[in-house]
């Protein structure tokens, strides 16, 4: 057993996820959130799943089956907690319809073993409307100001890309975010599980990836979510040493944590 899990959201990626968990399966185990899919994704994923079991693939494929829909924040988190509660200590996270490329990977687990969150910062693009490189900016300068410890420090910890899916956690950070209470609804989980790691003290980088622009659920209602999130961050920007005082005791808590069938749902 590897210690380190890929853990992939999915709905509904009949034409990627094949592609997407096999290439991944190349460098670590994975897990996959099948999150209410009403295509073919599931029976994919057993395709996949019995082949690691006849030994087709290096590493193994877990599959977690949410029966309806319940979006990237809790398809995410229970990845987390699966992969804490057996044993693995690095989590890589990347989306199912290949924007992510999984070969960069190693690129993830080789980066400075000790930093708690690596960010793969999106500086080669692809196919991305103007809009979104400008929605993207802005969002990294807000949420970079709401985790600064002054009123006074605009740019704050300076991360480039902010809400980037393509992420690597370590063991203590992913226990802030999978225990935690999350607020975020969609996209803004990027966001919220960054601001809990930053104001728990944690570290972080980033490194250079492309990004492939493909069909996204990416909508004004997702903007607004965030948007309301980043309000929510400036709002608790001097008051987070309160607010946040939960997050770094679960980094000293050491109770198991229930494994991921139990939230199926």
């Amino acid at each position: 057993m590897t210690d380190r899990l890929v853990i992939i959201p999915a709905r509904n990626e009949e034409k990627t996820i094949r592609d997407i968990v096999t290439r991944a399966l190349k460098y670590a185990d994975v897990s996959v959130t099948d999150d209410g899919s009403r295509d073919r994704t599931s029976e994919i994923l057993k395709e996949i799943e019995h082949e690691c079991l006849q030994g087709r693939h290096v590493h193994s494929l877990h599959i977690i089956t949410h029966h309806k829909t319940t979006h990237i924040p809790r398809g995410l988190q229970d990845g987390l907690k699966f992969g804490i509660q057996n044993g693995y200590t690095m989590f890589i996270t990347m989306d199912a319809g290949l924007s992510h490329d999984p070969d960069m990977i190693p690129d993830f687990i080789n980066l400075h073993p000790d930093t708690d969150i690596v960010i793969g910062s999106r500086t080669f693009t692809a196919n991305v409307p103007v809009y979104r490189k400008l929605i993207t900016w802005m969002g990294s300068v807000a949420i970079n100001y709401t985790l600064s410890d002054s009123y006074f420090d605009v740019f704050g910890p300076g991360i480039k890309d902010c809400t980037s899916g393509f992420r690597r956690y370590s063991l203590r950070a992913a226990k802030i975010i999978a225990e935690s209470e999350l607020k975020s609804v969609s996209f803004d989980f990027h966001t919220e599980a960054l601001a809990l790691c930053v104001r728990a003290g944690m570290s972080v980088d980033e490194i250079p990836i492309k990004y492939i622009f493909s069909n996204s659920s990416f909508n004004r209602r997702v903007l607004i979510q965030a948007i309301r999130f980043i309000i929510y961050l400036l709002r608790t920007k001097k008051r987070y040493s309160v607010k946040y005082q939960i997050t770094r005791d679960i980094l000293q808590k050491s109770k198991p944590i229930i494994s991921g069938e139990k939230y199926d749902s």
